[in-house]
């Protein structure tokens, strides 16, 4: 079976035979398969009406169990994005109704947001959507393929994850 990266790398190896392109034989099919499931990801969400983002901020919410609640603070570590972006982020998932802010009982100028109802059942559809279509992306493998997948991904990921902001 042959695939696009194929022909990308036999024309790199016709037309510069002095360059190693191997690295193009894993990560051009790596960046490939992402916006793949970003395409699917986005299909997923938009069927139960959320952008990405806004699932980044119901699952994180969802994920830290009832009462599914956490400070502005954890969202930002959760999500990676600046408090200014968070600000607004918890903000227009206030005006849908998706998170409530709630004063922080242990710190009187702090808040926490919480998943309401809606948003707790808008994150756990758009999950199950979302698993669907990333089960259809592995479809081709075995689960023993997955395993092995996800065990080579993780070794390339994990010193990325691991790295200190400094």
């Amino acid at each position: 079976m042959e695939d696009e990266v194929d022909r990308l790398v036999a024309a790199w190896r016709r037309e510069r035979p002095d360059l190693d392109v191997e690295p193009l034989e894993v990560l051009s099919r790596v960046s490939r398969l992402a916006r793949h499931l970003d395409r699917a990801r986005r299909i997923a969400f938009s069927e139960h009406s959320l952008e990405p983002w806004e699932f980044d901020v119901l699952t994180s919410l969802r994920r830290a169990g009832d009462p599914y609640q956490l400070s502005p603070g954890q969202l930002l570590t959760q999500t990676l994005v600046t408090s200014g972006t968070m600000t607004n982020r918890i903000d227009r998932l206030a005006k849908k109704g998706l998170v409530e802010r709630l004063p922080d009982p242990s710190d009187r100028r702090g808040v926490l947001v919480r998943l309401t109802t809606e948003g707790r059942d808008r994150a756990d559809q758009a999950l199950a959507g979302l698993l669907a279509q990333e089960r259809a992306i592995l479809a081709e493998l075995s689960r023993a393929q997955r395993g092995e997948l996800a065990d080579l991904l993780r070794q390339l990921t994990a010193p990325f994850d691991n790295i200190t902001p400094g």
